[in-house]
């Protein structure tokens, strides 16, 4: 791959990302001069880290704690010679600056932001609703967008200049960069400018904000950035005043952060005595995603049209960074598990109990109080046992209504074999063993295999065979004991079509694990077991469990021996389809994108926050692996296994990223082709950057 293409892949603007900056700087009340060299300065440090917008507090030229000062003629020229300055400094610079001035316009004074890019005045946004209640007087001196008498005004030289409350400023040759800006309190009404600007098109809110610190209120601040950018599905960056505003009756925390759709992405320290600027990377591609899929997100804009057409769009266009730009966001690893351990508690904690009351229900509708399930001693059976001996507790019923059964075959396991055994005992659930060899050899004379005639052929056949006879048992069980047939296959096996189809793991009559990842299943396991769900001899079964390597255990070792299959070495490792299954699923992301996130996450074991995993069990991936079982990934995914996963039994939903169900989450054809992914795929390069 040229080089230059290779520098395409590993440049984040490349994939649907732009760089952000938010800037608190320290500044003298009225001293015009010293804050400009202040924000020329910041500005010129945020576009050396390659952001391309650059968000400044309220009233930022001029200190927004100037009070009556604002009257001052001396006060708004020095203002006025400060953007012709920023004006000249921004030819050279490659971001857009956004600074807070008090400017006088057709006699009125107004609370504004300024828009500079490359020698030019883009736009100036003006501050909707001022406070005008306990320590803020802002009607004193300034007037409302509202009554506004221009719409366009002419500034440092620079004639037609949008100016008002409606301007959207979007960018020509990035998609969906398009910002909005409203000026602090605007987003403590109870319907924030910004709302009809996303409902408009707007994907980043910035907010230029000089907000005194008091007791409690960053965590307002905080409450409402998180909720406004979840309810808009937008960025949110915030910038509040800091160092250097009047303490003459107030005090200033500095305080800047940024979100995106509810996250929190970055954050300033409180109370810094000098200057700092905080950066993220905003996933623009997420957030179009995201309103593409919330229809009801397009049905509410429809319900205010007029608001919505009345808004000004200025184009322009992005000097877009080159060369090589790493993101500077983290993307966990384990997208379905949180690293923190008490929301990976909460998680666990819901996961599990989504399935059991999902399993209780289905047993109370359907009038039948026992469940059929084969236990493997694997993840998924033994996961499955869990949920179905818990909703034994929660029905009140008792746990020998859960007729579990081993069915050893070909290549089962001592170790699987004899957990299996120990858990269903330990349990309390009825405890079965069927060898369905002889029955499994049966069909193979029958349909005249050559392992029948002492052949070692460990094909395709030989293996369903044996999944077959298994699944069939299970279902003439459940007749024969008035039960439903608990199903066990995972959502990573859903994805990948790991299973065997119809009378094979691909049938049951209600699967409580269809919806979790297997990532997730062995969290789950841990927490059962951490958390004394059950006995501790149940705990001490369960951690054995997970130390099983994944097999399906259905071809033979030599001689006969323990099976070598390795489930990882045909379809690769679940945590990287887990990631590769979410990214795809949950966001629809290209294919390059989603190996430069997951390059990102994997390629350094020693970089990034880990969920509970011991230190030796920790992998790193080259972007030479990621290519490798992405690309198995998306043909598997869209060209050979929608047609399992168009009949899948009920299962109930999970997690937001969580579902393959066509009644659900995930509707596809089932004969689809797969080609525009994997030509995607190629421009991905074999090695790191």
């Amino acid at each position: 791959m040229p080089a230059e293409k290779k520098n395409e892949f590993f440049n984040l603007y490349n994939h649907g990302f732009i760089r952000t900056a938010v800037c608190i700087p320290e500044l003298k009340v009225a001293d015009t001069v010293f804050n400009t060299q202040r924000t020329i300065e910041l500005a010129r440090e945020a576009s050396s880290h390659k952001a391309i917008l650059t968000i400044f507090p309220e009233l930022g030229l001029s200190a927004y704690s100037n009070e009556d000062l604002f009257h001052q003629d001396a006060l708004l020229r020095g203002v006025r010679e400060a953007i012709i300055e920023i004006k000249k400094a921004s030819e050279k610079i490659n971001t857009l600056i956004v600074t807070g001035a008090p400017l006088q316009v057709d006699c009125r004074l107004f609370n504004c932001a300024v828009v500079f890019y490359h020698g030019q005045i883009l736009g100036v946004a003006v501050k909707s609703y001022l406070p005008n209640y306990r320590e803020f007087y802002e009607a004193r001196q300034f007037t409302p967008a509202a009554n506004a008498f221009s719409s366009r005004i002419e500034l440092a030289g620079q004639k037609n200049i949008p100016f008002g409350a409606d301007i959207i400023f979007k960018a020509a040759n990035i998609n969906n960069f398009i910002f909005f800006l409203e000026l602090c309190e605007d987003l403590w009404v109870p319907v924030p400018p910004s709302s009809f600007a996303a409902m408009a098109g707007a994907t980043v809110i910035g907010n230029l904000s000089a907000s005194n610190i008091t007791i409690g209120k960053s965590e307002y601040r905080h409450q409402l950035a998180s909720n406004q950018s979840a309810r808009l599905v937008a960025a949110y960056l915030y910038a509040a005043a800091g160092p250097g505003e009047s303490t003459t009756d107030l005090a200033w925390d500095g305080h800047a952060m940024i979100y995106e759709n509810g996250n929190l992405l970055a954050e300033s320290a409180r109370f810094a005595q000098k200057a700092q600027i905080i950066y993220s990377d905003l996933d623009l591609d997420r957030l179009a995603q995201d309103r593409m899929r919330l229809t009801s997100f397009s049905q509410n804009a429809a319900s205010h049209k007029e608001k919505i057409f009345s808004f000004r769009k200025t184009e322009f266009n992005v000097c877009v960074p080159t060369g090589k730009i790493m993101l500077n966001r983290e993307y966990p690893r384990f997208p379905y598990i949180p690293a923190d351990p008490s929301k990976r508690d909460q998680r666990c904690y819901e996961a599990y109990n989504i399935q059991v009351q999902g399993l209780s229900k289905r047993l109370k509708s359907s009038g039948i109080s026992n469940i059929v399930i084969g236990v493997s001693g694997g993840l998924d059976s033994t996961h499955a046992l869990i949920v179905a001996a818990k909703t034994m507790d929660s029905l009140n019923l008792p746990r020998s209504n859960v007729k579990a059964y081993t069915m050893p075959g070909f290549a089962t396991s001592a170790k699987t074999y004899n957990n299996a055994l120990k858990l269903m005992k330990t349990l309390g659930v009825e405890t079965n063993e069927i060898d369905i060899k002889p029955a499994c050899l049966q069909m193979l004379k029958d349909i005249k295999h050559p392992y029948a005639k002492g052949k070692k052929t460990f094909d395709i056949t030989f293996e369903n065979v044996q999944a077959g006879q298994r699944t069939a048992h299970l279902f003439r069980l459940a007749n024969m004991r008035n039960a439903l047939v608990a199903g066990t296959g995972d959502l990573s096996e859903l994805a990948l079509g790991w299973s065997t189809y119809g009378i094979g793991d691909h049938m049951s009559h209600y699967n409580v694990n269809a919806s979790v990842p297997k990532t997730l299943i062995q969290h789950l396991i841990r927490w059962v077991a951490n958390t004394n769900q059950f006995s501790r001899e149940v705990s001490k079964i369960l951690i054995d469990v997970l130390e099983t390597e994944i097999s399906p255990e259905l071809i033979p070792g030599k001689k006969g021996g323990q099976s070598v299959q390795k489930t990882e070495d045909t379809i690769g490792p679940y945590e990287l389809q887990d990631f590769n299954n979410f990214y795809i699923t949950r966001f629809g992301y290209l294919p390059a994108k989603v190996a430069f996130l997951a390059y990102h996450a994997w390629r350094d074991k020693t970089k990034g926050l880990w969920p509970d995993i011991a230190t030796d069990k920790r992998n790193a991936y080259s972007l030479k692996e990621i290519k490798k079982w992405l690309y198995v990934y998306l043909y598997r995914f869209f060209k050979t296994s929608q047609y399992k996963r168009s009949c899948v039994p009920n299962s109930p939903k999970v997690g937001s990223g969580g579902s393959l169900s066509p009644r659900g989450d995930y509707r596809a054809p089932s004969d689809s082709e797969a080609e525009i992914w994997l030509k995607n795929w190629e421009t991905i390069p074999d090695s790191g950057g």
